[in-house]
């Protein structure tokens, strides 16, 4: 199958499309930064997925199906170019894989699009409404880029689409938002909460997006891997020493001090555990995961 990878050029993209030659795949890689070394059977494009040598790509190429990850989840990112990036960006590539006759399109994206609430259900699953937006007003951009992705179910129901909601990553390359949250030798907690924290290695997280496209699967759909974990343990294991503060003083940390640099309404995700119900994909799929959270935290730890 020749596949179209956006975003291939990051930490996950380089992991799924090594994946994609593993089973035997032809790799179209799109990403405005480079990947010089990227193993024989990846043809890289360095462009931008709005602009037109992008489209040409699906117009002379021809792929048969396209995994689209070039999404920026960077709070501090202006709202404007990030929603040319994520919504606009998105929209561009399924205006491509509609008009040059792609059959299938994996779109990846995260699970904290449920939102951190107190009154929030401890797992959600697929029928739950994306309710970040409303209380993290960056995330609302990756909201509608996530909902733009599957409206295309009715709107282009000739094109089967998947949409991953996926978990967090973590692993040996160190990439990704919870990795850097966790970055730094001290982890802001805010005083009196612990939340529960999803995820699940970043090996197993590639395997799960390929295994969807080989599956050609459709509908929306969770992905996770093992039991969630205390954000104390989880700081603990990866040994990372916690750094409480009261809830009003949390913002004036942010950026100081060697801490992350969150935006201000991160402090939700920070409160209140977000964690899915990922059965309906292990039940699609038959997907397992390989590594539990012991091996994830550690693989990061020592990476």
């Amino acid at each position: 199958m020749k596949v179209v990878v956006t975003g291939i050029s990051g930490g996950m993209g380089r992991l799924v499309a090594r994946g994609l030659l593993e089973g035997g795949h032809e790799v179209l890689g799109i990403d405005t930064r480079p990947w010089p070394d990227a193993p024989k059977g990846v043809e890289m494009f360095e462009t931008d997925i709005r602009k037109r040598p992008a489209e040409d790509v699906f117009r002379a190429r021809r792929p048969d199906a396209a995994i689209h990850m070039a999404t920026t989840s960077r709070a501090r990112t202006p709202y404007e170019e990030r929603s040319r990036i994520n919504l606009y960006g998105t929209r561009a590539i399924f205006d491509h894989c509609h008009a040059h006759g792609v059959r299938h399109v994996v779109f990846v994206g995260r699970h904290t699009l449920y939102g951190a609430a107190s009154d929030s259900p401890l797992y959600h699953t697929e029928e739950d409404p994306p309710m970040a937006g409303p209380a993290f007003p960056e995330m609302a951009d990756l909201v509608a880029a996530d909902l733009y992705a599957g409206s295309t179910l009715w709107r282009h129901a000739d094109m089967e689409t998947a949409v991953l909601r996926i978990a967090y990553t973590l692993g040996p390359s160190g990439y990704g938002t919870l990795a850097n949250f966790l970055r730094g030798p001290f982890v802001p907690t805010v005083l009196g909460f612990d939340p529960l924290f999803h995820f699940l290695h970043e090996g197993d997280a590639a395997r799960a997006i390929v295994l969807a496209l080989e599956k050609r699967l459709r509908g929306v759909y969770n992905v996770a891997g093992p039991q969630p974990i205390p954000l104390a343990l989880l700081c603990r294991v990866t040994g990372r020493r916690t750094l409480p503060i009261p809830e009003f003083l949390y913002p004036r940390f942010l950026g100081r001090f060697g801490l992350p640099n969150l935006a201000t309404d991160a402090i939700h995700h920070v409160k209140y555990p977000v964690v899915v119900d990922a059965a309906a994909f292990r039940n699609a799929t038959g997907f397992q995961h390989e590594f539990d959270e012991m091996q994830t935290m550690n693989a990061f730890r020592w990476a």
